[in-house]
């Protein structure tokens, strides 16, 4: 069991825990994910280490309400404990030798981006950081991104915070202007990751995506995070999550990302529900 030391709610629909995981704290690295399960009997996830402490030994796990099981992740409380936790799972980023590098995160996807922005910044590397998000109510991270980025840009896509726009506008106007990077990392939404990519190619920019499709296992055996990258199949949980965005094809990515969306939302909604009457059952009975 994984006890909860710690809870914060980063935005109407994202959440953080901070869980007591020694083993994992001491080994996990940038890039790394667990799987894990929020209930006894329930499904496994997949969520990406947002942070490790190995004093402390404590894992950050930070996630968004997209179906059932992320809904009992959320419903659990400070003292509560996650009932399995898998990992690190995957390859860690290859992050040595960059010297100047932009991180690019998008929505949730921040989360993932943070970790990497803190530990090239450790190695003394100039980093970029934009981060992406709809308006001002979603962004998460931004204290965290200011303290270790050289330079750092908010962009909305309705203009309530930061720059007006999206990040490829940003990131492209840092390339025109100068700005020679070793790479370039994007960590999001598909879609945002395939146009960050074609950013990129027009500068021959090397970029690495991170890519989080369905997952089971968590060790190759299920296939259901297969890939085609570079004409090839790949399986994100241990040839990845890393990969050369130019050579992902995103387009199939994202069918057999929006394969389960209908589920998810019935799920959810039921989910919803659920919660919403234990909580008046709770509240009646005082």
């Amino acid at each position: 069991m994984f006890r909860i030391v710690s809870r914060k709610r980063l935005n109407p629909t994202v959440t953080r825990l901070d869980v007591e995981a020694p083993l994992i704290a001491k080994k996990a690295e940038p890039g790394q994910f667990v799987i894990l399960r929020a209930e006894e009997n329930g499904e496994r996830i997949p969520l990406t280490i947002a942070d490790a402490n190995p004093e402390r030994g404590t894992i950050s796990l930070i996630f968004q309400l997209v179906g059932e099981s992320t809904m009992a992740l959320n419903a659990l409380r400070e003292g509560d404990c996650v009932p399995g936790i898998s990992g690190p799972l995957g390859r860690a980023s290859e992050l040595d030798g960059l010297k100047k590098v932009a991180v690019i995160g998008g929505g949730v996807g921040s989360a993932i981006a943070y970790p990497v922005a803190k530990k090239l910044h450790e190695m003394g590397c100039v980093v970029h950081t934009i981060a992406g998000f709809r308006c001002k109510d979603l962004v998460i991270l931004e204290e965290e991104f200011r303290a270790v980025s050289d330079e750092f840009i908010i962009t909305t896509d309705d203009g309530s915070y930061g720059r007006k726009g999206v990040v490829t506008a940003a990131l492209e106007e840092m390339i025109q202007a100068g700005n020679q990077y070793d790479q370039v990392i994007a960590i999001g939404p598909l879609i945002m990751m395939k146009f960050v990519c074609k950013t990129t190619e027009k500068y021959g920019i090397k970029t690495i995506v991170s890519m989080n499709p369905i997952m089971i296992d968590g060790t190759g055996m299920c296939g259901g995070c297969r890939l085609t990258v570079g004409g090839e199949t790949k399986f994100a949980c241990v040839d990845g999550p890393d990969f050369d965005g130019h050579l992902v094809d995103f387009d199939e990515a994202m069918r057999r990302g929006a394969t389960y969306k209908e589920f998810e939302a019935h799920a959810r909604e039921a989910a919803c529900n659920l919660f919403r009457d234990a909580g008046k059952e709770e509240t009646a009975n005082g």
